[in-house]
C-alpha cells in the first residue's frame, strides 16, 4: 500500500478523531448517569468482600473527574486532528510534527494506563476468568488505540516526512 499524502489519512483520522472521542465521551456519560456502578465494575471483587451499597460522595467525584478527563483528551484529539487536516494539508511536515506532539503522549498514556491497570489488580492480574467485564472493555478499547497509534508511529498507511518528501523529490525531477 503506498503511503498516505497525510500525515493523519481518514484511517487514523476516523479513529483517533471520531472512534475515540466517542469512546471516551460515552464512558464520560456512563459515569454521570451511574458512578456506583462505573467504579464497582472496574475490577473483580473478592466474593467474601463485595462492592460497597454507596459510595462515598469522594468516589462518586473522582469517578466523574476521570471520566471527564478521558472525555475531554477525545475532544482536544478531535479539535487538534481536524485543525492539522484543515490549515496544514499543503505543509506536511509541519502537520507530522504537530500530530506527532499529540500522539506521542497519547502513546505513552496508553502504555501507562495497560501497565497500571494489570498493576493494580495485583496477583489477580492473569487470572482472566475473573475479570470483569468492564475491565476486558479497558482493555480490549485501549489496545483498539494503542496498536493504531504504534502503527501510526511507524509510518504505516501515512505520510512520513524523512521517507515521502525523498520520493517526491525523487518524482519531480523524473518529469
Amino acid at each position: 500500500m503506498q503511503p498516505s499524502a497525510s500525515a493523519i489519512p481518514d484511517f487514523y483520522y476516523a479513529l483517533f478523531a471520531f472512534y475515540e472521542p466517542a469512546l471516551t465521551i460515552l464512558g464520560f456519560i456512563g459515569a454521570v448517569h451511574d458512578p456506583e456502578t462505573t467504579h464497582n465494575t472496574q475490577a473483580p471483587w473478592p466474593a467474601d468482600d463485595p462492592p460497597p451499597a454507596t459510595l462515598p460522595k469522594a468516589s462518586i467525584v473522582t469517578v466523574i473527574q476521570l471520566a471527564h478527563v478521558c472525555a475531554l483528551m477525545g475532544v482536544v484529539n478531535f479539535f487538534v486532528l481536524t485543525a492539522a487536516r484543515k490549515h496544514l494539508s499543503t505543509q506536511l511536515a509541519i502537520q507530522e510534527k504537530i500530530i506527532f506532539a499529540l500522539m506521542t503522549p497519547l502513546l505513552m498514556g496508553d502504555c501507562m494506563h495497560l501497565f497500571v491497570t494489570l498493576w493494580a489488580l495485583g496477583d489477580e492480574r492473569w487470572d482472566i476468568s475473573q475479570w470483569s467485564p468492564m475491565l476486558w472493555t479497558t482493555i480490549v478499547l485501549g489496545f483498539s488505540l494503542m496498536i493504531p497509534r504504534i502503527m501510526w508511529h511507524l509510518g504505516i498507511w501515512r505520510y512520513v516526512d524523512t521517507r515521502d518528501r525523498q520520493l517526491e523529490v525523487t518524482t519531480d525531477e523524473k518529469k
